[in-house]
């Protein structure tokens, strides 16, 4: 008798296609959200908001001999102002360019609220860049009492500081937001020639610093003309090799050949700017065209960046001291690839881009407690984190 031959079973087709098609509508999903109804488009994701209050977080550098030691909010070693004793007699005129932006109507004619509150003050948005500029001369007046403050700025601007601790200079010319750092430049020739005019009729003469309104000085600056006594002026620099160079800080010397020096070396910026970045970022163009101008007469000076020392070159005629930005223009830690903490011997804190409520929480803290080497430890705590400004 013959041995019945096995059913074969059929395999239904249509749940093997799904699963084979499960991974393919998967992965085109991931492509193409789907909208809850068609043509309906789904809403951008939001940024996470940032803080309105300031963030603690460790403090870096803990346990090395050569930086701030902190212990909550209290130094364990001093950092910051020079006694009078070592105080180096140089005169020293703070000099940056400062205007105002009123706030933009909204569709409905009114002005939208963009009021921010630090401490016990509230701050509309020209407010908050009034405070941060009165806390830049602040700061001087704690760190270099008999230096001053020339603010330049756009005739049209219409803010006044207090009598006595700035003086305003204005200069003509295109302050625009998109147009600032190219006016920069403009506005800082402006004023060097203007001071070679000046020079025979006055008596002695002052150096210059160059420097962005967000800054603290936090200690004595007239030691870079008193060690490096050759030099015409000196740049600060950081070991990042797309900007090197940060443009928020310029020392000038103040005898006629430096300041003729200084003239020609920012001539020569303004050139490469015009040239070859005017479709950079509005912060940027200016960085770039410093760097430029370095890198053409100097190249070796790239190859000395990674070691944060000190070093003087010569640019096109210029002897250009060169001064590493972890002591002359530190950043707090957020982005800036500075996570090694802070060094003892650091004389500017720069407070760029979401800082800038940290400066204003800084000085608070120093104002209630006179103690800067505390204060420097809040700064450190509080860097890493971006804030609503």
């Amino acid at each position: 008798m013959a041995t019945p031959r096995p059913r074969i079973r059929a395999v239904p087709l249509r749940p093997l296609l799904v699963f084979l098609l499960v991974p393919l509508i998967y992965s085109v999903s991931r492509l193409h959200p789907l909208s809850p109804e068609k043509g309906v488009c789904l809403p951008p994701p939001t940024a996470p908001k940032r803080p309105d209050h300031l963030v603690l977080g460790p403090a870096a550098g803990q346990g090395r001999h050569d930086r701030l030691q902190c212990h909550g909010l209290t130094a364990l070693n001093n950092i910051g102002i020079s006694s009078d004793g070592n105080y180096s007699g140089e005169h020293i005129s703070f000099v940056t360019v400062f205007t105002t932006y009123g706030s933009i109507p909204d569709g409905d004619g009114k002005v939208p609220s963009d009021t921010v509150t630090v401490g016990n003050h509230s701050y509309s948005k020209i407010e908050r860049s009034m405070a941060i500029l009165n806390t830049f001369t602040n700061f001087i007046k704690v760190s270099m009492p008999r230096s001053n403050v020339i603010i330049l700025t756009d005739p049209d601007s219409k803010f006044s500081v207090n009598q006595g601790s700035a003086t305003l200079l204005p200069i003509e010319g295109n302050y625009s937001r998109g147009n600032l750092m190219l006016q920069r430049i403009k506005s800082y020739i402006a004023f060097l020639e203007q001071k070679l005019v000046e020079f025979d009729r006055v008596e002695g003469f002052n150096h210059f610093v160059l420097t962005d309104s967000d800054i603290a000085v936090v200690d004595d600056l007239g030691h870079i003309f008193k060690k490096y006594p050759h030099c015409h002026l000196a740049l600060t620099f950081r070991n990042n090799k797309g900007q090197p160079l940060n443009s928020g800080f310029v020392a000038i010397r103040g005898t006629r050949d430096g300041i003729t020096k200084a003239v020609e070396f920012f001539k020569q910026v303004l050139e490469a700017y015009s040239l070859k970045y005017m479709k950079a970022s509005r912060m940027l163009g200016d960085q770039l065209a410093l760097a430029w101008v370095v890198k053409s007469h100097l190249p070796s000076a790239l190859r000395k960046f990674p070691k944060h020392e000190a070093f003087t070159g010569e640019v096109n005629g210029a002897s250009v001291l060169f001064l590493p930005c972890g002591v002359y223009n530190w950043t707090p830690p957020e982005g800036a690839g500075q996570f090694h903490g802070m060094p003892l011997d650091v004389k500017v804190v720069h407070f760029k881009g979401s800082r800038k409520r940290l400066m204003l929480e800084a000085w608070n803290f120093y104002n209630s407690t006179s103690k800067l080497s505390d204060m420097m430890c809040l700064i450190l705590r509080s860097g890493r984190t971006k804030y609503d400004f």
